[in-house]
């Protein structure tokens, strides 16, 4: 509150002085520089009314929070209205007041000094925001710099300009656009002329000695973005920045502040995920969320996207207690009013520390994203990934039944599909039990409704390989790969989390949903992309080396199996799969009590012998395509 007054200061005593003079020169104007001393001697008493008139809508309609260096039209036609506003609250109180104002000996204001003032206050107060703006079209340009070439010349591209004109310590020398609007070739902004369009990049880097390219394009496809830095290193750059998307725009508040280097996701060609917001709003807003994993990649970023629904409480359970520290002390700086966030260290796996947590908080919506995911680790470890991805589901999933949380949302995986991994096939074996269960709920009267989201690799997760990427180059390689022809899908954390909130929201009960993860990704491409951004070459900086398949490992995950299909919803990305009929309960109850003898006895042979029946796809060990 005091820093905004403290901006605000300049412009309100500026407005105090020249709504004075405003007024005086309307007088002068009206009365050719004689003004009568009938209306001279009570000027200060016009004044004290015309600020008591002016100042308060100024204040409300939002004059007092601009920015010195990014008034535009939009904020001289805001200037407009509240002048005409006030003016017209003036014209008002000295018609409605009159006859009172001359009973005390003041006339009420000529008409035509009513409209002078108005004016006059307009051009004065609208000058003066926009005065810094105006200094800036008499800067002279810089001579010196890292010279810039900037992809774009749209709004994003003009205030970057702007932006490096007003800003020479920054040390940026604007040269030129490239823009493929033809109809802007030879345009001028700012004094910065456009070039030519994005496939001309090469020869004018060439031609004007360029440095560094900026792309300005925040609502250009990630396939545009690609193609364009792919046009930068052809031309032999080494930097090349973006601006990140359309948010710093929609305030006009764009500064070189906000353009950052260029990013995996950004040449990813991925598409932005657009979510109802108002129905995952319904779904969250006021309720108790319980995540558990919270402190993984995936459950750390459901947390992070739930607090933008306000729930009542966020309730975080993980047994990583320095992750779980890590996120309490993050989201507890971003908490919206009325949220509680509450962390529980504990595992899945604890059916009374489960119960407890339910007893004391009672959860609404349950996010399960606890799990065992490392393909080659859980294939000699088999007993473990059933005591969790199986048993801990398990738990979570019967104690929402008990306490009557409304929805319970599988987080399941591509791998669970065919598996050929002892992971895959346990989380194949959880969707079963959640679907069973959901079934249960149904049948019983009960409010609870089950529903799983498949997908695939969340890009930066820990133990993924784009970390591991990262510490084999920061190293100088070799870069690991397991084979030349291994895809895989990749999603960024935010779009995951964001789709499993759209999907829980649509949930009915007793769906899988598979996201729509866009084209497979060569990993090894993923790791020629990722030496790029480095700054190295591939195979020449640093190294790549094939390692060959793993355990369980697959060159292609599939979303489907082949008998599956798919069921369109009313999202783009989010499909539902055609499972067919599930095993009977009793059968699939007396399954998994089986199963989870044979992990407590830590027998693999039997594990993997049980998992076979209880998912007759899962082919463990095999190589990929061999059924």
């Amino acid at each position: 509150m005091l820093g905004k007054l403290r901006r605000s200061l300049p412009f309100l005593l500026g407005d105090l002085g020249l709504l004075a003079f405003a007024l005086y020169g309307a007088f002068w104007l009206r009365f050719d520089g004689e003004i009568p001393e009938r209306w001279l001697e009570p000027f200060g008493l016009y004044l004290l009314i015309a600020w008591a008139a002016k100042l308060p809508v100024f204040w409300r309609l939002g004059l007092y929070g601009l920015s010195w260096a990014h008034v535009s039209a939009r904020e001289l036609v805001r200037v407009g209205v509240a002048v005409g506003v006030a003016q017209a609250l003036l014209g008002a109180f000295y018609f409605l007041l009159g006859r009172e104002l001359s009973a005390l000996g003041l006339d009420p204001l000529p008409r035509s000094v009513w409209l002078l003032d108005g004016l006059l206050s307009w051009v004065l107060v609208g000058g003066f925001r926009a005065a810094k703006r105006v200094q800036g079209l008499f800067t002279r340009r810089p001579r010196e710099g890292r010279r810039v070439l900037i992809a774009g010349a749209g709004d994003a591209g003009a205030q970057l300009v702007r932006a490096m004109l007003s800003t020479p310590q920054a040390g940026l020398l604007p040269v030129g656009f490239v823009d493929d609007d033809p109809r802007k070739r030879g345009l001028t902004i700012h004094g910065v002329r456009v070039l030519g369009n994005r496939q001309e990049i090469p020869g004018l880097v060439a031609r004007y000695g360029v440095e560094e390219l900026l792309i300005a394009m925040p609502s250009a496809p990630s396939r545009v973005i690609k193609e364009t830095v792919s046009l930068a290193r052809r031309a032999g750059l080494k930097r090349v920045r973006v601006v990140p998307g359309l948010q710093q725009l929609i305030s006009g508040h764009l500064t070189l502040q906000d353009v950052r280097e260029v990013r995996l996701e950004d040449v990813l060609g991925r598409e932005p995920v657009r979510v109802d917001t108002h129905e995952v709003e319904r779904f969250l807003k006021g309720k108790r969320v319980l995540v558990t994993g919270a402190a993984g990649s995936i459950g750390s970023e459901l947390g992070r996207q739930i607090l933008k629904f306000r729930p009542e409480a966020l309730i975080a359970l993980d047994q990583d207690e320095s992750g779980l520290f890590q996120l309490e002390l993050e989201l507890g700086d971003r908490l919206p009013k009325g949220t509680r966030l509450v962390t529980v260290v504990g595992d899945v796996r604890d059916a009374a520390k489960v119960e407890r947590l339910f007893e004391a908080h009672e959860p609404e919506v349950v996010l399960h994203a606890a799990a065992y995911k490392h393909v080659p680790l859980m294939e000699r470890h088999p007993e473990e990934a059933v005591r969790t991805n199986v048993r801990g589901t398990h738990v979570v999933a019967e104690a929402a039944l008990r306490f009557g949380s409304e929805k319970f949302v599988l987080i399941s995986t591509d791998k669970a599909v065919n598996p050929t991994s002892v992971m895959g096939a346990t989380k194949r074996v959880a969707e079963q039990l959640i679907l069973a269960l959901n079934a249960k709920a149904h049948r019983e009267g009960k409010r609870t409704r089950y529903v799983a989201v498949r997908f695939g690799n969340v890009l930066g997760s820990r133990g993924s390989v784009f970390p591991v990427f990262q510490e084999q180059i920061k190293r100088g390689g070799p870069v690991t790969v397991t084979h030349p022809d291994m895809k895989r899908y990749f999603m960024l954390p935010s779009e995951a989390a964001l789709l499993v909130l759209q999907a829980g929201a649509m949930g009915r009960g007793g769906e899988v949903f598979v996201l729509d993860m866009g084209e497979p990704v060569s990993v090894l491409e993923l790791a020629r992309e990722m030496i790029r951004l480095a700054g190295l070459e591939p195979d020449r900086d640093v190294p790549i080396v094939f390692t060959g398949e793993r355990p369980g490992e697959k060159l292609f995950e599939e979303l489907l199996t082949a008998e599956e299909g798919t069921d369109a919803t009313k999202h783009e990305r989010i499909w539902v799969a055609r499972l067919g009929d599930p095993p009977p309960e009793g059968e699939l109850f007396a399954a998994l009590e089986a199963l989870y003898r044979a992990a407590e006895a830590g027998d693999r042979a039997e594990i993997v012998k049980r998992l076979r029946g209880l998912v007759p796809t899962y082919r463990p060990g095999l190589p990929d395509g061999v059924q």
